[in-house]
């Protein structure tokens, strides 16, 4: 029987709609990403995943770190998790039924056969302009423990949780990010 390590980094709750209201920085403005400052709607989740996906792999690959993966069990937790977050008003990596990060990654077959293991997870939501991918990767990337996260090179592959709408009640559209990061052999 092989013995399971997990490896839970930390990872703060950043709120993108606390930033400062200046713009984004000239890098993130001048991103190669389609799509980087795309307001999330019900429509467009899709392309929004991608840039999301497009601008965590820039700043890993600018800093000689592979890309990550996207992988679809560490999706399907990380989206029933944003959606949750929106639906239930709340915002926490444990949910007020007590599931854990962990656990809805164990919900899924990502964990299935592996003999060692890591993971992490990063959230966000923003409201307007800041609801962007480009908006809220720079959040992560102030934040030191989602900057870990992000350029955790054990990491290789990644699920991009995206729901319309805030876990408080703001005015204007929203979105809450959740993804979930992993290694596993």
């Amino acid at each position: 029987m092989s013995r399971s390590r997990a490896l839970l980094l930390p990872a703060l709750a950043a709120v993108a709609a606390a930033l400062p209201a200046a713009g984004a920085p000239a890098a993130a403005v001048a991103s190669p990403c389609g799509n980087a400052a795309l307001k999330p709607t019900s429509a467009n989740l899709p392309a929004v995943r991608h840039a999301t996906l497009c601008l965590l792999n820039r700043e890993r690959r600018s800093r000689g770190l592979r890309g990550l993966k996207q992988h679809r069990a560490l999706e399907r937790a990380a989206s029933r998790y944003a959606r949750a977050m929106v639906r239930h008003g709340f915002f926490d990596h444990v949910s007020p039924g007590g599931s854990t990060m962990v656990g809805r990654v164990r919900d899924t077959s990502y964990l299935s056969g592996a003999g060692s293991w890591s993971l992490g997870e990063n959230l966000a939501w923003g409201s307007g302009s800041r609801a962007t991918p480009s908006q809220t990767v720079d959040a992560w990337m102030h934040s030191p423990g989602h900057r870990r996260n992000i350029l955790d090179g054990r990491f290789r592959e990644i699920g991009i949780g995206v729901a319309t709408g805030a876990p408080v009640r703001v005015g204007g559209d929203a979105a809450t990010y959740a993804t979930d990061f992993g290694f596993r052999s």
